[in-house]
């Protein structure tokens, strides 16, 4: 298992690991980390991946500068490893939604989170980061993206992701391949509020997004998260058409 690292935005590193087995062409599970005077980890990976991860952020920075550990949502590959992260960073805290805390992580985490409200900003110094609930976008009830301020970097967990092992950022079009990754995964919860809170994404007119699984993307991204939001309204529209209702 081999992590490799790459900066993606102003000390913001993607670090990703390449698992092949999964799906047809292979599988990429990334984190992000954002260098500041209180850094933060995107992601923690699954447990079986921190050696890996951790190996690489240690080329980096010294785990115990780590200042926070912040994910999209319950899951393995999110959270994983949150507690060896802990362990291995003593001043870290993890930071989460309030749903997310009141629900999971409070009992999970070795050491309290800090519940973030919907748009309250955490100054990282040099770096800021805003987290913007988005329940059941792309899955998950305490679902939440980070917004880097300084840099317009999305954090977009699952939203937008990819099958195979692209480059670690393009400015291609990744509409068609998040698609047949939706095609295969059936992961996006298809609600009358997916497009709405993509859109409210777009409306932040990020300069990248840094996407969980595939390359993350620095092109139009106020467009391609426009498109984002037709597709699902689109299959949204579909899942509903002719669909009994009943109390």
């Amino acid at each position: 298992m081999e992590t490799n690292v790459t900066e993606i935005a102003d000390r913001i590193y993607r670090l990703s690991t390449f698992v092949p087995e999964i799906g047809p062409t292979g599988f990429t599970f990334n984190q992000f980390l954002i260098d500041a005077d209180q850094p933060l980890l995107f992601h923690t990976g699954p447990r079986a991946m921190f050696d890996s991860v951790s190996s690489v952020v240690s080329s980096l920075m010294p785990l115990d500068r780590l200042g926070w550990v912040t994910f999209g949502h319950l899951e393995a590959d999110e959270c994983g490893a949150m507690n060896q992260w802990l362990a291995a960073a003593p001043q870290a805290q993890v930071a989460h939604t309030v749903v997310g805390c009141m629900t999971s992580i409070a009992d999970l985490a070795d050491r309290p989170p800090r519940p973030l409200q919907d748009g309250q900003v955490l100054d990282l110094g040099g770096k800021q980061v805003r987290s913007i609930d988005t329940p059941h976008v792309p899955h998950g009830w305490d679902a939440h993206v980070m917004f880097e301020e300084t840099t317009g970097t999305l954090l977009c967990g699952d939203i937008l992701t990819q099958i195979g092992n692209g480059p670690a950022i393009t400015a291609n079009d990744i509409i068609e391949a998040a698609g047949q990754a939706e095609d295969m995964f059936g992961a996006t919860c298809l609600t009358p509020n997916t497009a709405p809170t993509i859109r409210r994404l777009a409306e932040l007119r990020p300069q990248t997004l840094a996407i969980m699984h595939g390359s993350s993307f620095n092109g139009d991204c106020h467009t391609a998260l426009l498109e984002a939001a037709e597709e699902y309204e689109r299959r949204h529209s579909e899942s509903t058409r002719d669909t009994p209702t009943s109390l």
